[in-house]
């Protein structure tokens, strides 16, 4: 039976974007970096609250590897958005590095940044080993401690650290004044419930895993403890999203990001994105098809009048107070290298629907 939340005020006017840069086969890292910043740039204009791009490693379909930097990137270029993560591999990473990172950006543009925090790895296993120094540990054990530690180092007061007998003090930057705010993201019953133990703000990946959403929710709600940061649950979904003028047109520009998530949850060897037209030439196979039902029945894909309708529906069945769209419209042949239109007019289109 699909969960009823309870009546919560839901802000579905204000988008925000997730955005994992993409490359296609037409684009180099520059043209895709470059494509990154028209869209938000988009996102600003059509009055975005959030602009989050994500970490992945050693995929030639992404080139979102580095969130701290894309942030300071997308924010020097921007003059509105809250730039974040989403999110920050933590158990790829040393939570003072990471500190350092989030708080520099925050004292560079104060009131714009978010810090969103994940535990997956974010990359294959071999990737992974050598993002971790060959640590034998995979960073899981000590996630809860390490966000915690994180959360601590990010405050104008820092932490101190015992060394033998006295204590050392450690803050991620000299003189603090404003802090990052912190997310914890998820696609299962774990994540949430610790960011409910520690009063965090939640974010479900309801774009990658589809279903479990309304569980996460509700676990997060009934085991939130308000913090110093945050008096009551506070939550954020991601969808995939797609719009265009027709709903065939929006089905058409969705299939170069279907078959990247074919290969992906297949083992098939991954590329980058491939046109719209080099998708349509040469179909997937007919066993592709229950995988593919399953895992593209929770996007968001039509015109704008039904598009905004599920964006709405999407938002009202979990009672999440935002939502977070990731643009998954491809790029038909000619488009022009450095930009992504179908994208863009994804952001417009919604946007201009939701008011």
């Amino acid at each position: 039976m699909p969960w009823a939340p309870a009546a919560v005020g839901t802000d579905v006017t204000a988008l925000s974007v997730l955005d994992l840069v993409p490359v296609r086969a037409d684009q180099t890292t520059a043209d895709a970096l470059a494509a990154t910043l028209a869209l938000a740039r988009v996102a600003d204009e059509v009055g975005a609250r959030r602009y989050w791009v994500a970490e992945h490693h050693n995929m030639p379909a992404v080139a979102a590897t580095n969130a701290p930097l894309l942030m300071g990137i997308i924010a020097a270029a921007t003059s509105r958005l809250r730039v974040g993560s989403g999110g920050v591999m933590l158990p790829n990473h040393s939570p003072l590095v990471v500190a350092e990172q989030v708080a520099l950006l925050e004292a560079a543009y104060p009131g714009r940044v978010d810090v969103g925090i994940g535990r997956a790895p974010g990359s294959d296993p071999v990737t992974s080993h050598l993002l971790r120094r060959g640590q034998q540990s995979d960073g899981v054990d000590t996630f809860d401690d390490d966000v915690a530690t994180l959360r601590a180092l990010v405050r104008p007061q820092g932490v101190e650290v015992r060394v033998g007998s006295s204590t050392y003090p450690l803050h991620a930057t000299p003189r603090a004044t404003t802090v990052p705010q912190l997310w914890l993201l998820g696609s299962s019953t774990y994540s949430a419930q610790l960011a409910g133990r520690l009063g965090l703000p939640y974010v479900f990946a309801h774009h990658f895993a589809g279903r479990g959403t309304g569980e996460a929710v509700r676990l997060y709600r009934e085991t939130f403890v308000p913090s110093d940061e945050l008096a009551e649950p506070r939550t954020i979904a991601v969808a995939n999203v797609a719009v265009a003028s027709t709903a065939e047109e929006a089905r058409r520009l969705t299939l170069p990001q279907v078959r990247t998530m074919w290969r992906l949850r297949s083992g098939q060897p991954l590329a980058p994105q491939e046109l719209v037209e080099d998708a349509e030439e040469n179909p997937l196979p007919a066993a592709a098809e229950p995988l593919l039902a399953t895992l593209s029945e929770s996007w968001i894909v039509g015109d704008p009048a039904s598009a905004a309708a599920q964006v709405r529906d999407l938002a009202g069945w979990l009672g999440t107070d935002e939502l977070m769209v990731s643009p998954v419209t491809g790029a038909f042949r000619g488009t022009p290298a450095d930009r992504s239109p179908a994208r863009e007019d994804t952001l417009r289109l919604l946007a201009d629907a939701l008011r």
